[in-house]
């Protein structure tokens, strides 16, 4: 039986972003989450289920004699001479049996990335140098940290890069990276109040989830920062109705927005994924504030998706199951 440590080594080598060990009647399944899909890794004993649990709760710091409450921990594990940051999430259930969810944070360098249609990504790059709000959108997993981590880390070292997440995602050594803690009273607006203090050139904001943060990004857009959030909408339409639901004037909008794009990760007949943008401009804002313009998915998310299965790259299952976004 292979240690633990090397368990967890044969797991990270096939670079999941989730791990997850969950108890049955008389095993424990392990499964990782790759590419966006849960796969199972395998089943193990009650026994060893628990003690690996047990085993990477004390590498977190967590209560290891603690099988019901909920609890949260983190720690690195080194594999293949670069450190990988592990958060870790375990309960129990109400039998008595406890489950536990890892996240896996690469570095940077390490996390593959490509664009379905790649003169996206270069629109991406002319719209960064226009500075202001540039927001991003689609489900968790879609690649929109790892999209605004690329576009800040070609600034440096020039300009500097503040982050503030909930957690911190992705570990860069050439950021300021300040993680959010409610309990300490840091939560997202009040970063950003400290973060204006030390004068980056450019945020990124891990979510706009409240009217306050939403303000304070429109704030520091307006004194001439680059800020790349993310925001939660269905399609990129719906980020300036999320926006404005969230208190933002639409004169403020039309002033500091500068893009929006709605993202997906798209599945390859290679099994690898690409990521797929959906996005908007200024001009087109102008036309959806004034009621002139109103959908969901543009025509060129659409043609892309076509064009990527007369390429061979997707397969039309794949294109219809992306249709909507």
């Amino acid at each position: 039986m292979p240690s633990f440590e090397e368990e967890l080594a044969r797991m990270i080598r096939k670079q999941p972003s989730d791990l997850y060990i969950l108890p049955h009647d008389r095993y424990y399944q392990l499964s990782l989450a790759i590419k966006g899909t849960l796969l199972p890794f395998k089943q193990v004993t009650r026994d060893y289920g628990q003690r690996f649990i047990s085993y990477l709760k004390y590498c977190a710091n967590m209560a290891v004699s603690e099988h019901r409450r909920p609890q949260l921990g983190a720690f690195k594990f080194t594999y293949a001479h670069q450190k990988i940051n592990l958060r870790l999430s375990s309960v129990g259930d109400y039998q008595g049996r406890e489950s536990l969810v890892i996240r896996f944070i690469y570095p940077l360098n390490d996390i593959r990335f490509n664009f379905l249609v790649p003169h996206q990504w270069e629109r991406l790059q002319q719209y960064r140098q226009q500075r202001g709000l540039i927001l991003f959108a689609g489900p968790m997993g879609a690649g929109k940290t790892t999209t605004m981590y690329q576009l800040a880390r070609q600034l440096l070292p020039k300009q500097i890069v503040l982050t503030i997440e909930d957690p911190v995602e992705i570990d860069h050594p050439g950021f300021i990276q300040l993680q959010v803690n409610e309990l300490a009273g840091m939560n997202y607006e009040s970063l950003l109040k400290l973060g204006l203090r030390h004068r980056p050139d450019v945020f990124i904001i891990g979510e706009i989830r409240d009217s306050q943060t939403a303000a304070m990004s429109v704030q520091a857009a307006l004194s001439g920062h680059l800020v790349l959030g993310t925001i939660h909408a269905r399609n990129a339409y719906g980020v300036i109705s999320r926006l404005q639901q969230l208190g933002i004037d639409s004169y403020y909008l039309q002033q500091v927005l500068t893009a929006v794009s709605y993202q997906r990760l798209i599945p390859l007949v290679n099994g690898e994924q690409a990521i797929l943008c959906d996005m908007l401009n200024r001009h087109q804002f102008s036309d959806l504030l004034n009621g002139t313009k109103k959908g969901e998915m543009s025509d060129e998310w659409s043609k892309a998706l076509q064009q990527a299965v007369e390429n061979g790259e997707i397969t039309e299952n794949t294109a219809r199951q992306y249709q909507q976004g």
